[in-house]
């Protein structure tokens, strides 16, 4: 793949297949980047982040427990770092002092030498912390890259300095229980920190978005609200992070506001459950993907606008409507004609009717 190819890419997405997509929004074209050459179910990807020190380079992580390195500027996978330990797959991916971060759904997380290749390098993590089971998010503070966030199924909302013990600096505490005074499961799907300050955010499998200030001695919710009946799947912050656009598993996305936990709009969604999202970091532009295969790039400012979709195509007949737009077609037609031939019958026996009744009104007329 011709250099240019990846340099220009504008937003990358990893598959189930173990391709690294790169798609030009601008051409909208989208070119595939493969470690051997072919897909392989083994190298599913299941977390994406950037390498530290700018967009130059991709750090993928795979089912098999592979880290790889792909360069935006030369197009190809420069190398990789096995990372066993746990069971599941990757739940979080970071990179922050010539380390590397992983965490997988059984709750051990670990940090890495960078590189692998170095045989004076020990192949053994440099930190183990078990941060609890059921993991479905780990999450890196931007502006502390040692610092870390992770959430699950049953398991709390903590934040960890990974340059200090191992216990958590913050362990959130769950909320009071409800109004027939039984317990609320807990059920973090992502998390986020929030920029310029200690909070951080979560949605849930519930449908909930709460911020939480490790500060606060109470430990729970600062603010919570709810968005719709079905489970969170994933979220991001809008530039200047006053806000979050959260996505569920029916494919509705929903921009809320983290002041007053109030809904500020819906964006037009997508055919199948949300898998991932992202914000443009300065412009009022998402990206969204998920299990219908498609990326689209949503303009936040026009609450239902689309901007862009990139979806595979498929060869179709010209001028070929499907079959099931012709059977209801034909079931339409068939019902309008039904109505049709109904409503002429009760015209025509109400004018019967109407003529019954003015003979009979006739002086004279033997009519019955």
């Amino acid at each position: 793949m011709a250099t240019a190819a990846a340099r220009w890419n504008h937003v990358w997405v990893g598959t189930e297949t173990g391709i690294l997509k790169g798609v030009n929004l601008q051409r909208k074209q989208a070119a595939n980047f493969t470690a051997g050459g072919q897909p392989r179910r083994e190298e599913s990807v299941s977390a994406l982040c950037w390498g530290a020190g700018g967009e130059t380079q991709i750090l993928v992580g795979c089912a098999d427990r592979t880290v790889k390195h792909f360069s935006t500027e030369d197009g190809i996978f420069q190398g990789q770092r096995h990372c066993p330990g746990g069971e599941g797959t990757f739940r979080g991916l970071a990179q922050a002092d010539g380390t590397i971060i992983t965490c997988v759904d059984s709750g051990i997380l670990r940090v890495w030498h960078d590189n692998d290749n170095d045989k004076d390098i020990s192949s053994d993590p440099l930190l183990e912390v078990r941060v609890g089971p059921g993991v479905c998010r780990m999450r890196q503070d931007p502006a502390y890259p040692h610092v870390v966030a992770t959430g699950g199924k049953e398991n709390a909302l903590k934040m960890w300095d990974l340059q200090g013990s191992e216990e958590p600096v913050f362990r959130a505490k769950n909320v009071r229980n409800d109004w027939l005074d039984l317990r609320v499961p807990i059920w973090d799907q992502d998390i986020q920190f929030l920029p310029g300050s200690q909070k951080l955010v979560t949605c849930t499998g519930y449908h909930q978005v709460r911020v939480y200030d490790p500060a606060s001695p109470q430990r729970r919710p600062v603010l919570e609200t709810t968005y719709g009946e079905y489970p969170l799947t994933a979220m991001t912050l809008t530039p200047g992070g006053n806000s979050v656009i959260v996505g569920n598993t029916h494919g509705q996305l929903a921009e809320i506001d983290l002041r007053q936990g109030r809904l500020l709009g819906c964006l037009k969604g997508l055919a199948g459950s949300v898998r991932g999202l992202q914000c443009h970091p300065s412009k009022p532009l998402l990206a969204s993907c998920g299990l219908d295969r498609v990326l689209r790039i949503h303009r936040i400012q026009n609450p239902r606008g689309l901007e862009h979709k990139d979806e595979p195509r498929e060869p179709q007949e010209p001028n070929k409507v499907p079959l099931e737009d012709k059977e209801t077609d034909e079931l339409w037609a068939s019902l309008e004609a039904a109505a049709k031939r109904k409503l002429s019958d009760l015209e025509q026996t109400q004018g019967a009717l109407q003529t019954r009744r003015r003979k009979k009104k006739r002086p004279g007329s033997t009519s019955p």
